[in-house]
């Protein structure tokens, strides 16, 4: 269902005025207070203002903030672990990783998993990380080495020299199996630690599990909700703390997920500015996402709406001298979180003042 079709998300509470002539209930999802005034009948009554703008669709959403990405780091070295990197710790591409036997691991940045050796002569999606990172690296140049090669040359070799020197390990040009280990970010946090100093580190075991450094405020999102967001959309995250920043809807999750009382997608987002969001990680906050937005359109608060008897709704509108009287009005886009809807009536204007509940 739409955010311009959602006439029957309107909670009602039926208060009928015989003094109108007309039989309606008053919509009052929200409840929002404005200046005190009565009426005839004596029920508690405010006053909303009619104004033209923008207008946003938004659903609020309860969000997890943290670090994009779970990448689980396989070992393929022989021996006993001598070194390993603390949750927290943040590693980049070319540095260490953990050690082994008193030997450096080295990360790469690469999706495709390191399983044999490298070396002269080898083709292959691993030889063309390889090369990627190294030129990343600054070992080679562009023009010396084609990142996008699948080819271990003559240049692979002499920049795998230069990395196994600048990194201590023996410069032999060639790189055995558990001398590195690829991952998909070319910086990464550590998240968990599963080996022990001292411990056998086992060929295939996860030494490690890492994310990257971008930050990500994951939604689990209702299943029947998923076509209402949509990767772009912005959002606003209000943090812990209470402040707000925005961000992006990155992705949108096409795998549902059920438990015991809900069927939901991940989605995923982007915070415009991370460093706003500071370095707590799996944070609970508030996200607000906009699935749509009009503008120039005439808006009501929501409980100014009055759902007619006969079907549609209305909203009483109060003039300068005090005298009420009922405008049918079409609703289109509602703002969950301003508590406004769009509507189209005729006699109905910018900056007219509309009766809602106390």
């Amino acid at each position: 269902m739409t955010a311009r079709r959602r006439a029957g998300r309107v909670v009602a509470v039926v208060a009928i005025l015989a003094a109108a002539g007309t039989g309606f209930v008053v919509a009052d999802p929200f409840g929002a207070p404005a200046t005190e005034t009565s009426i005839d009948n004596g029920s508690a009554t405010g006053l909303g203002q009619v104004t033209k703008g923008t207008l946003s669709a938004r659903s609020q959403q309860n969000g997890t903030l943290g670090y994009a990405g779970s990448y689980p780091a396989i070992n393929n070295a022989n021996g006993k672990v001598t070194r390993l990197p603390a949750v927290g710790d943040i590693v980049k591409q070319g540095d260490a990783l953990y050690w082994v036997e008193g030997v450096a691991v080295l990360l790469l940045q690469g999706g495709y998993p390191a399983y044999r050796n490298l070396y002269w002569g080898m083709e292959g999606a691993d030889v063309q990380q390889l090369n990627a990172a190294l030129v990343a690296l600054g070992y080679a140049t562009t023009g010396e080495l084609d990142p996008e090669s699948d080819y271990f040359g003559r240049q692979t070799y002499y920049a795998v020299r230069e990395l196994q020197e600048h990194t201590g390990i023996e410069e032999t040009g060639q790189l055995t199996l558990g001398q590195i280990v690829f991952l998909p970010a070319a910086e990464i946090r550590v998240t968990q630690v599963n080996a022990a100093l001292g411990a056998a580190a086992a060929p295939g075991g996860v030494l490690l599990t890492a994310s990257s450094t971008q930050r990500e405020v994951t939604v689990a999102l209702n299943a029947n909700k998923q076509s209402e967001v949509k990767a772009g959309d912005p959002v606003t995250i209000t943090l812990p703390n209470g402040t707000r920043t925005d961000g992006v809807v990155a992705w949108v999750g096409k795998v549902a997920t059920k438990d015991d009382d809900s069927t939901t997608v991940d989605v995923h987002i982007t915070p415009s500015d991370p460093a706003a969001t500071g370095q707590l990680d799996q944070a609970p906050v508030q996200v607000s996402i906009v699935s749509e937005t009009v503008q120039d359109v005439l808006t009501v608060p929501v409980n100014a709406l009055l759902a007619l008897a006969g079907g549609g709704y209305a909203v009483e509108v109060v003039d300068v001298s005090g005298a009420r009287r009922l405008v049918p009005v079409e609703t289109g886009l509602f703002d969950d979180s301003a508590g406004r809807v769009e509507v189209r009536g005729d006699g109905l204007a910018e900056g007219q003042n509309v009766v809602v509940p106390a």
